[in-house]
């Protein structure tokens, strides 16, 4: 175990205290902006050209480069308990990591044993993490069974400890009935919370591993094998039709394949209040390697659900996210060393689930969505940053660019180029998935709370520096967005300001117990529950001619437009 690092405050950090970047491409998911980024105090206190600045502030020249939000990867497992074993990534290795791919906020997940107590288990789980982290991180809480202490404890979670969402299993030995599953999404929506679920069919993948191993079927390739795309996509359909029921919003972690992704689109263009979280493993890889001659090659991708044979899954994943039918993109980050993974040599049922990925979600994803021109840096931005910051209730302090906001910024240059490798990664897991990648676009400087933690391209991840940050309930962007026009449109000079924004979003007032359901006119704000009209001024990525040579082109006017919620503007009902 790592010695605690005591924490600095940021004042006493003269080193760190002042920074301006200069000169780069300012992104947001609604637009590019030209201008310059003044850091006092880990927040970003001015945007703008000609900025009159303090002597002694730090420059960074970000000419030829983007200027990024923070990423967030809403999906992590650092030190978890699974399978008999606990994954090699602590969260002081984990957040390292993290920095070094560009990612500045993490939210990892509270995993009880069922019977369990979920408050106590988030007292251990803070425990754990806070002198730890690298970067600043908030928590989920997996409901692992349920009863009158888990409502119970979910409401104190919410009222007293900044959580505001809750995971339930539809397979594993701890996996919610249908009926079990109704009532914590109701419960979820009583609170103000999001509900999420893995999606798979339990009961058909015990029968199906059963029926393999009679088979003679042993080897990794079973895994797949007992969870195809259908165990998933029937899952998917279910947990839709429960949280329309519960009258619940409802978050599907994991989308893996095709046939899950038809089944989310065809729930948001019927109006449903569902969002889909796809992973870099399922982006940048595929299910073939199940089928490798080296048994900790093919168990070294396991993961449930598990990836596709299908070579043209990841690609169609890309486009449902190009198409805002899937919103957000984590790593599912759980790793087990080549040991660990041999638990299930002879069995595959028996190998830990879980790959890398927490330090390479942004790099690739920058490579198989923008330098593949499926989308563009603004997508980029929303997919891997703001739409999770919106839908956890922490933009605009995180996953924008805006004056007032944390000063989690990267610093990307488009032109470079890395090779992901097991040899070069900064974790403590001896396998990469993506082994061999070369990836267009190196975050050169990422800093986190103001402090410069990749330093060109030089990781000085600080252990201890990052906090918890709470994710309070009732999310503007899910439970009142027919009140967001007003506050968006006060906005000065096409600059958004977080302190100003921040203070208005919290003034919302909620209806208790009550899931809105506006009409709204197409001039409105919406939320990210189906697809609608395009916001006006955005261009349609499936017919676009971005290049990154053009978006580099300094002499290209600012625009920025800060209207859209996480998944883009709706025309109708949830």
């Amino acid at each position: 175990m790592s010695t605690p690092v005591k924490k600095v405050p940021i004042h006493l950090q003269s080193s760190q205290n002042r920074l301006i970047i200069k000169n780069g491409k300012v992104v947001n998911e609604t637009g590019i902006l030209e201008d310059d980024v003044f850091i006092e105090d880990g927040i970003i206190k001015q945007i703008g050209k000609n900025l009159i600045i303090p002597g002694g502030t730090r420059v960074i020249d970000a000419r030829g480069r983007y200027i990024l939000p923070g990423g967030i990867d809403p999906h992590t497992h650092f030190e978890f308990d699974f399978m008999g074993t606990r994954s090699v990534d602590d969260f002081y290795q984990g957040t390292k990591a993290a920095i070094a791919g560009g990612t500045t906020m993490i939210i990892d997940f509270v995993f009880p044993k069922k019977g369990e107590s979920i408050l106590d288990k988030y007292h251990e789980y803070r425990q754990k993490a806070d002198d730890k982290v690298c970067c600043d991180y908030g928590l989920h809480v997996c409901l692992t069974s349920w009863n009158d202490r888990v409502r119970d404890e979910m409401k104190t979670l919410c009222q007293q400890h900044g959580v505001n969402s809750f995971k339930m299993f539809m397979a594993y030995d701890f996996m919610l009935n249908d009926e079990e599953l109704y009532s914590a999404m109701e419960a979820c929506k009583n609170l103000g919370a999001l509900a999420q679920v893995h999606a798979e069919n339990g009961s058909i993948i015990r029968k199906n591993v059963e029926k393999l191993k009679a088979q003679g079927v042993t080897g990794p390739e079973g895994h797949e094998l007992s969870r195809p795309e259908s165990v998933e996509a029937e899952a998917v359909n279910r947990a839709c039709v429960i949280a329309k029921a519960a009258d619940s919003p409802l978050y599907v972690v994991h989308v893996m394949s095709k046939s899950a992704g038809n089944v989310i689109r065809e729930h948001r263009d019927g109006g449903a209040q569902v969002w889909g979280e796809t992973l870099v493993a399922a982006l940048g890889t595929d299910g073939s390697h199940y089928k490798h001659t080296c048994f900790h090659h093919s168990a070294g991708h396991i993961l449930s659900p598990p990836l596709r044979p299908d070579p043209t899954t990841p690609g169609y994943l890309m486009n449902l996210l190009a198409q805002d039918v899937l919103q957000l993109t984590g790593s599912d980050h759980c790793t087990f060393k080549k040991e660990q993974k041999a638990m299930g040599q002879g069995d595959f049922s028996k190998i830990p689930n879980g790959v890398n990925g927490v330090e390479s979600r942004m790099a690739v994803i920058w490579e198989k969505g923008v330098h593949s021109g499926l989308i563009d840096p603004s997508r980029f931005v929303a997919i891997t940053s703001t739409n999770a910051a919106k839908l956890f209730n922490v933009y605009p302090r995180k996953g924008c660019i805006a004056v007032g906001s944390d000063a989690d910024i990267v610093i990307w240059n488009p032109a470079k180029t890395q090779t992901i490798s097991a040899q070069t990664h900064h974790l403590a897991v001896d396998f990469n998935i993506f082994e061999g990648m070369v990836c267009h676009g190196v975050p050169e400087f990422v800093i986190v709370n103001g402090r410069v933690c990749v330093d060109d391209e030089n990781l000085r991840a600080v252990q201890g520096h990052g906090t918890f940050v709470e994710t309070p309930v009732n999310a503007p962007f899910i439970y009142a967005p027919e009140k967001l026009e007003e506050i968006f449109e006060s906005k000065k000079n096409g600059v958004l300001d977080e302190v100003e924004l921040h203070n208005k979003l919290a003034k919302i007032e909620f209806e208790p117990k009550t899931c809105f359901t506006p009409t709204l006119p197409d001039s409105a704000i919406g939320t990210p529950s189906c697809r609608g009209a395009r916001p006006e001024g955005q261009r349609n990525i499936q017919d676009s001619t971005f290049s990154i040579s053009e978006e580099m082109d300094t002499e290209r006017k600012s625009c920025i437009k800060v209207k859209n919620p996480p998944g883009g503007k709706s025309s109708g009902f949830w």
